[in-house]
C-alpha cells in the first residue's frame, strides 16, 4: 500500500470523481497530501459570541445565536431574494441571501436556535447580515474545529457546487482523522530537538484546526521553517557538489593587457567598491574552482568598466571571453563602449545579433573558433549551435533576469571546462530575496556612484501641474540639455481611460514644444527597427531635444547629455521600473532630474511607491519597498530565476529573519556532511530528492 498522502482526492470520504475533478482544476489538489497543504489564509475566533444588540459596525466577523422567527422571499429571476429574521431578545437581525435561495430555504427552520456568523452590516436601525454560515445551536455538542475556525480560499465556480470554505473544512478533518498516525515526519528528530519544532503532523493538524493563537503561531513557524530550510538545503547542497567536483580555470597571471587598461586606458579612479568586487573575483579566478558570481550594482555604478577588467584578465591567460545582453540596443551599448575604452589596444571584438549580416557572421564565427576573436559582444544570438569558442574562459550575462534558465545554461556548454559565471543586473535585488533566488552564487555589490555622478532630483507633480513640468523642460533645453517623456501606453486604451498615452502626448508636446525650434522624435516597440533606430540617432547625436517613447527605452539608452526623465501616469509603473527609467538620466555631470506626473487621486500603494522615489535614489532601499508592496511572487516571477520548490507557507518578503535562520542552520550541515551521506542526514537527502522532481534542473548556471 502507497504513502497515504498520494492517495488520490477522489477517495477520501464525501469527495468522489465529480468535486475531486473541480477541486484538481479550480484549486489544484489531486491528492491527500495537496488537501492537507492546502492552508487556511485566515482563521477566525469562534469563541466569542455576540448579543444582537452588541452588533456595530467597527466589528469585523460575528457570532450570534438566535431564533429564526420569519423566512419571507420578495422579488423575482435575478432580483429575488431569501430574508429570515432571528431574535435573541435582545434585539433582531436581518439575514439575506441573493443565490441558492431554493437550496437554503429547504433548509431553514422556523422556531429553531442557530449559531449564526457572518458580517453585519448596519442599514438605518437595523443590522443585516448576507449569506451567513449557520449551524442548528446545540450548547452539548463539543466544537471539533476548537477555538479557531479556518477559511479557506474557494472559486465561484466551486461555490456554486456547493464547495465552499466550511466544505473544504470538513475535507481536512475527514483527512486528519483519517490520517492519523500514518503521517511520515520530514525532518530528523535532531533538527526538530536542537530547534524547538513541533512535529509535523502536531504542525499538520495546528495549522488547520489550533486551539489558541499560540499554538497556530508555532504550526506555522514549523512549516515556514521547513520550507526554507529545503529551498535554502537544495541551493547550497548544489553549490557544494559543484565546488567539489567542478574545476575552474585558474587566472595566474596579471597580464600586459589588464596593466596597460588600467595604466592607460581607464577613464577615471575606481571607486572603492569597484576595487572590492574585482579582487572578490580575482580570489575566484585563482582559486581552482568554477566561479558562479551575482555582481549588483545600480545604474551607472561602473558594471561594464569591472566586467571588461575582468575579462582582460581571461585574455591576459590565453582565454576568450562573451557578454550577452537581452536587447540588441544593449549589446549595440556594451559594444561602443568596450571599443571605445579600449582604444587602440591590440584587442580583437566582436558583435553578433540577430541584425548581423551573414557574410559578417559567417567571418565572426570562423575567427572565434580560431581563437582569433578574443571578446564576443551578443544577444541570444550567442547561444546558437553554430556559435563555437576556441577556448571560452569567462562569460558576463547581462541583465541575467531577462533570460530563461535553459538559455543561460546553453552557454554553460560552449566550452569543454566550464566558463567562470559573472552574473550582472542592475535591479538592486533584496538581500532576503538574493538569498533565496540566487543563493548558490555568490554575491559582490558595487555600492558607489563614480566620481562627478550628481543623484538625481526626483519630483512629484500630478496633471494640474503640468505647466511646471514645461517650464523646467524649456529651462533645461536652453541650457542645451535633453529630455526623455514615458508614456505606459501608445494608443489610447478604453480599459485604462486613465492612463496618458504616447500619441497623444505626442501631440501635447509638439503643441508647446512647437517646430522648428524645438525638434521631438518619438520612439516605441511597434515602430519599424529603422525607424526606431533613426530616431535613437538623432537624439543620442543631440539633434533632437525631445524624445516621446515607451519603456522601450528602459535599458540601454545612454545620452549624457540627457538630464530630464518625465514619467507619465508614473503610478502604473511598478518600483523597480521607475527606478530603472530614472537610471537613463544624470549619466553626465549636470544635475539631473526625474519627473513623476500622475493624477491627483492615488490610491495608498501608488502614493507610497511615488514618495519612496522622491525620498531615495538607492536602489536597494527603494527593491525592499517593492518586494513589500508587490509582494515576492510577481518579482520572483518577473526575474524568471525559477525557485527550487513553491513555498506554501513562508513570505520571502516577511519571513526575512528567518530565511537568514534557515540558511545559518543549512550551512552548518553541509559544512558537516556536504553530500549528506551520514545516516542521520537519511531524511533530508531523500525528501530533497523527492522535492527535486518537481523542478527543472539548470544548476549548472543559476
Amino acid at each position: 500500500m502507497g504513502y497515504i498522502l498520494d492517495t488520490e482526492i477522489t477517495y477520501l470520504p464525501g469527495v468522489g470523481p465529480k468535486r475531486a475533478e473541480l477541486l484538481q482544476k479550480e484549486l489544484g489538489i489531486a491528492t491527500f497530501g495537496d488537501l492537507l497543504y492546502f492552508f487556511p489564509f485566515r482563521h477566525i475566533d469562534r469563541t466569542k459570541i455576540y448579543r444582537i444588540s452588541e452588533l456595530s459596525d467597527e466589528l469585523p466577523y460575528v457570532q450570534v445565536i438566535g431564533r429564526i422567527v420569519n423566512i419571507s422571499e420578495a422579488g423575482a429571476g435575478r432580483n429575488k431574494r431569501l430574508t429570515a429574521i432571528v431574535t435573541d431578545g435582545s434585539g433582531s437581525l436581518e439575514l439575506v441571501w441573493f443565490q441558492g435561495i431554493t437550496w437554503v430555504a429547504k433548509r431553514l427552520k422556523p422556531n429553531t436556535d442557530y449559531l449564526i456568523f457572518g458580517k453585519a452590516t448596519r442599514f438605518g436601525a437595523h443590522f443585516s447580515m448576507a449569506h451567513p454560515e449557520m449551524d442548528i445551536y446545540n450548547p452539548e455538542q463539543e466544537k471539533l474545529t476548537g477555538a479557531l475556525q479556518p477559511v479557506y480560499s474557494t472559486t465561484e465556480k466551486l461555490k456554486n457546487n456547493r464547495i465552499t470554505s466550511k466544505t473544504i473544512m470538513g475535507f481536512v478533518q475527514t483527512l486528519l482523522t483519517l490520517a492519523a498516525g500514518r503521517i511520515d515526519e520530514t525532518l530528523p528528530p535532531f533538527i526538530i530537538e536542537q530547534h524547538k519544532l513541533m512535529t509535523l503532523p502536531e504542525a499538520l493538524r495546528n495549522i488547520h484546526f489550533p486551539q489558541n493563537a499560540l499554538l497556530l503561531r508555532k504550526a506555522e513557524h514549523r512549516i515556514k521553517f521547513e520550507e526554507l530550510f529545503y529551498v535554502q538545503l537544495s541551493i547550497l547542497s548544489r553549490q557544494k557538489v559543484r565546488q567539489i567536483k567542478v574545476n575552474g580555470h585558474i587566472f595566474s597571471r596579471v597580464g600586459e593587457m589588464f596593466n596597460r587598461f588600467y595604466n592607460e586606458r581607464l577613464p577615471f579612479p575606481l571607486t572603492e567598491a569597484q576595487k572590492r568586487v574585482i579582487k572578490e573575483i580575482r580570489r575566484d579566478m585563482v582559486s581552482g574552482k568554477q566561479m558562479n558570481r551575482l555582481l549588483q550594482g545600480d545604474v551607472g555604478s561602473g558594471k561594464t568598466i569591472v566586467a571588461l577588467m575582468c575579462m582582460l584578465l581571461a585574455i591576459d591567460n590565453g582565454y576568450q571571453a562573451c557578454i550577452m545582453a537581452p536587447t540588441e540596443i544593449l549589446a549595440n551599448q556594451h559594444y561602443e563602449s568596450i571599443t571605445s575604452l579600449l582604444g587602440d589596444l591590440p584587442i580583437s571584438v566582436g558583435l553578433l545579433t540577430g541584425s548581423t549580416r551573414r557574410s559578417e557572421r559567417n567571418t565572426l564565427h570562423k575567427s572565434l573558433e580560431a581563437g582569433e576573436l578574443q571578446i564576443l559582444i551578443g544577444t541570444h544570438a550567442l547561444l546558437e549551435d553554430v556559435v563555437k569558442f576556441n577556448n571560452l574562459g569567462f562569460v558576463v550575462i547581462d541583465e541575467q533576469q531577462r533570460f530563461g534558465v535553459a538559455q543561460r545554461a546553453k552557454l554553460w556548454e560552449k566550452n569543454d571546462d566550464p566558463p567562470h559565471i559573472l552574473v550582472m543586473t542592475a535591479t538592486p535585488i533584496p538581500r532576503t530575496l538574493a538569498m533565496t533566488l540566487y543563493g548558490d552564487l555568490d554575491v559582490s555589490v558595487i555600492n558607489e556612484l563614480p566620481p562627478g555622478r550628481k543623484p538625481v532630483k526626483t519630483l512629484h507633480y500630478t496633471d494640474v501641474k503640468r505647466n511646471v513640468v514645461f517650464g523646467l523642460m524649456r529651462e533645461q533645453i536652453k541650457k542645451g540639455r535633453q529630455v526623455y517623456v514615458v508614456y505606459p501606453l501608445i494608443k489610447e486604451s478604453d480599459k485604462l481611460e486613465n492612463l496618458k498615452d504616447l500619441e497623444d502626448g505626442y501631440e501635447s508636446i509638439v503643441r508647446a514644444f512647437p517646430p522648428p525650434e524645438y525638434v521631438t522624435v518619438v520612439v516605441h516597440g511597434q515602430m519599424k527597427p529603422e525607424d526606431k533606430d533613426f530616431s535613437m540617432n538623432l537624439f543620442v547625436q543631440g539633434k533632437a531635444h525631445i524624445m516621446v517613447a515607451t519603456t522601450v527605452i528602459e535599458v540601454g539608452v545612454n545620452v549624457p547629455n540627457a538630464t530630464v526623465m518625465v514619467i507619465e501616469s508614473a503610478e502604473r509603473f511598478g518600483l523597480s521600473q521607475l527606478h530603472q527609467l530614472r537610471g537613463r538620466v544624470g549619466r553626465g555631470a549636470d544635475e539631473s532630474y526625474c519627473i513623476l506626473v500622475s493624477q491627483v487621486k492615488l490610491t495608498k500603494e501608488s502614493r507610497k511607491r511615488l514618495e519612496t522615489m522622491v525620498t531615495t535614489n538607492d536602489g536597494f532601499k527603494i527593491a525592499e519597498v517593492d518586494l513589500q508592496l508587490r509582494g515576492p511572487g510577481d518579482i520572483a516571477g518577473t526575474m524568471q530565476s525559477g525557485m527550487p520548490f513553491d513555498l506554501k507557507l513562508a513570505n520571502l518578503a516577511t519571513d526575512g529573519q528567518l530565511i537568514q535562520y534557515a540558511r545559518t542552520v543549512a550551512t552548518e550541515l553541509l559544512d558537516q556532511d556536504p553530500l549528506l551521506t551520514s545516516p542521520r542526514n537519511a531524511i533530508l537527502k531523500n525528501q530533497l530528492q523527492k522535492l527535486e522532481l518537481h523542478r527543472t534542473d539548470f544548476s549548472g548556471i543559476a
